[in-house]
């Protein structure tokens, strides 16, 4: 027999992280009562889109309290799959930033607690997970409420009320300090939330009232008219998931406490789990989300034509501290090259993808340039079809051709790009990588394009809000923020030399507030004043403008209005064709050209369909409402 290095008999080993991985897989499935899903572990954030999960990925050597802490994360997953309906959590989430994190901070609340009551070895994981959490959010040592993030609180009493569980110790500085003053205000709604906890419509409408008794939100006239065959359905499709899961959850439990192992460390944030991205039960076969004709928020839907539209009496109380700044001029220039090194490596794995996208819409746009030439000219190109008359009579003449100009390359782009401080995180690296490489396609084929970007100098006020305190806090001050609107490429600046400011959006502390109106007027206005005949203005924006500062003082729909009465303009009365792009939240009811996306990652994909769409000699009719994949 030839010799061989094989040892006899020894077969080959599988990774000790396999098994628990299995487990996990198992035990989701079983939770979230689906035969078929995928479920994937990465470094990335763990989250659920349509069809799939993403988990954080185990390291070769965990602990048991890691493993725990990992099947949290896939229990409180599964927990939304199952428990939780996204059109009725859609048609009851309330306005504003603060208010939407506080709602859906108590929605996951709940599906988790349903599942912590019904589940011991749920409850461990889930406690896990969120001592966890606190612990990396570095929460202990916080002493004034300004640093403490009320949808956290809220979050955490809700669990306490629901499951009789007190908050992590990593996180009870943060609850103490909120807990006075939510329980005066909001501690009858806390008292009524356990008696709905299986009844997601019902446990909406009093998280409703509890934002409305915090004067966080408006206590609107939802239908209070239950649909007992929709109830019946969720409750029993919760039963059967829960309790179909315990067999798994116990099995999971067992084998990850046999091994040794330590988990990534992603964290799973209250409220930001994407869960919403999946379709509804009932909904048609072949279609798909953002097909109905509900909005995705229908509470405060798009106003019809005959809506007063006009904003006269919108006004800043002062623009002394107002700015209008390059990128370069915000920071030097080696944090500049530091910041742009630190996005390319944020998402490396995604340039690829949108570079691909980009190559496509650059032969879709090249394709559809009809070139025209001018033939028997005394200058320009040599033509070589007419060589052969100088070949034949000496004594003709050359012949030269040039090429006409085209309608195609007179064309600008501007791009503005939401700065505010929930674009922070994936969102915002998405946007200014998908910013920069279209940029660069556009460029190729020979249009210009302008990247800006809005936020505000400060939070709560700023300047603009002291002067307006030393005047005596007049009555109707208008808008009371400074805002900072940003130039990262200007139009006629090459891409090469712009590229690196990009890099910007990555600075911390950046992101702040988002005057949406004011910045859309200001970027029409820059495009007004371009030479070229088509003019287009894309507008990236994760929800309604909001600015605590001048909320406080104003109507609640004093910037959302003014917002209204810009894009009427716009679309009505402008040469400037606008386009809107949502992330994560409807924003068809603000503009008529508009599209929604779930997923930050699909940005570049939807920015370069909607591009091309418009560049095409016929392009297709805008499609309202519906959801981008």
């Amino acid at each position: 027999m030839a010799p061989t290095n094989r040892t006899p008999g020894k077969a080959s080993s599988e990774a000790a992280v396999e098994p628990f991985k299995r487990a996990v897989t198992g035990c989701f499935k079983a939770i979230a009562g689906v035969a078929e899903f995928e479920v994937t572990f990465s470094s990335e954030r763990p989250g659920l889109s349509p069809g799939r999960v993403r988990l954080s990925e185990p390291p070769r050597r965990f602990t048991a309290h890691d493993a725990a802490i990992v099947r949290g994360q896939a229990d409180a997953l599964a927990l939304k799959l199952a428990c939780h309906n996204p059109a009725t959590h859609r048609k009851m989430l309330p306005a504003g930033d603060t208010a939407r994190a506080v709602f859906e901070a108590v929605e996951q609340a709940r599906v988790e607690a349903i599942g912590s009551n019904r589940m011991p070895g749920t409850k461990r994981n889930i406690a896990a997970m969120l001592q966890d959490r606190y612990h990396r959010s570095n929460l202990a040592d916080i002493t004034e409420r300004s640093e403490a993030p009320i949808e956290d609180a809220i979050a955490l009493l809700v669990r306490e009320r629901l499951t009789g569980e007190a908050p992590p110790r990593e996180a009870r500085k943060l609850v103490d300090l909120w807990r006075p003053y939510i329980e005066e205000r909001a501690g009858k709604d806390l008292g009524r939330l356990a008696a709905s906890i299986e009844n997601q419509k019902h446990f909406g409408e009093i998280a409703r009232h509890l934002l409305s008794s915090l004067d966080m939100g408006e206590d609107s006239s939802l239908d209070t008219e239950n649909d007992e065959e929709d109830d019946e359905n969720q409750g029993g499709a919760e039963e059967e998931g829960a309790e179909q899961g315990q067999s798994k959850q116990d099995e999971s439990q067992q084998g990850a406490s046999e091994s040794e192992a330590m988990l990534s460390e992603e964290e799973l944030p209250l409220g930001e789990i994407d869960a919403d991205a999946a379709p509804p039960d009932d909904m048609p076969d072949g279609a798909e989300p953002g097909d109905s004709d509900e909005a995705a928020e229908p509470w405060q839907p798009r106003p019809p034509v005959t809506h007063d539209n006009r904003g006269p009496e919108y006004h800043a109380f002062t623009t002394t501290f107002d700015e209008e700044v390059h990128a370069e001029d915000l920071c030097d220039p080696e944090e500049l090259t530091r910041l742009r090194a630190y996005l390319d490596k944020q998402l490396s794995h995604l340039q690829g993808v949108v570079a691909r996208l980009a190559n496509r819409l650059q032969r879709r746009l090249l394709a559809q340039q009809n070139r025209a030439w001018d033939f028997d000219l005394e200058e320009g190109v040599l033509d070589p079809a007419r060589l052969s008359r100088v070949v034949t009579d000496p004594t003709a003449a050359l012949s030269f051709k040039q090429e006409r100009d085209t309608d195609f390359r007179d064309t600008v782009v501007t791009m503005l790009i939401d700065n505010s401080g929930s674009m922070r995180g994936r969102p915002i690296t998405v946007a200014a990588t998908c910013a920069d490489i279209l940029a660069r396609t556009l460029e190729r084929c020979g249009v210009k394009v302008e990247v800006l970007g809005f936020t505000t100098k400060a939070w709560k006020g700023g300047q603009s809000r002291e002067a307006w305190l030393a005047a005596g806090k007049p009555a109707g001050p208008g808008r009371l923020n400074d805002l900072r609107h940003i130039i990262y490429k200007a139009a006629d600046a090459p891409w090469r030399r712009s590229r690196r400011n990009l890099g910007l959006m990555m600075r911390e502390g950046l992101l702040k507030e988002n005057i949406d109106g004011e910045a859309l007027d200001w970027a029409h206005q820059r495009l007004l004043a371009r030479t070229e005949a088509r003019r287009i203005l894309i507008m990236i924006s994760d929800g309604a403008p909001v600015d605590d500062s001048t909320l406080s003082v104003n109507p609640g729909n004093y910037l959302e209005r003014h917002l209204r009465h810009i894009i009427t303009e716009i679309e009505t009365r402008s040469p400037v064709e606008l386009i809107a792009i949502g992330i994560g939240h409807d924003v068809t009811r603000y503009y008529r050209r508009a599209v929604t996306i779930v997923d930050a990652e699909e940005l570049g994909g939807v920015m370069t369909e909607k591009l091309a769409e418009l560049f095409a000699e016929k392009a297709a009719a805008p499609v309202r409402g519906r959801r981008a994949h």
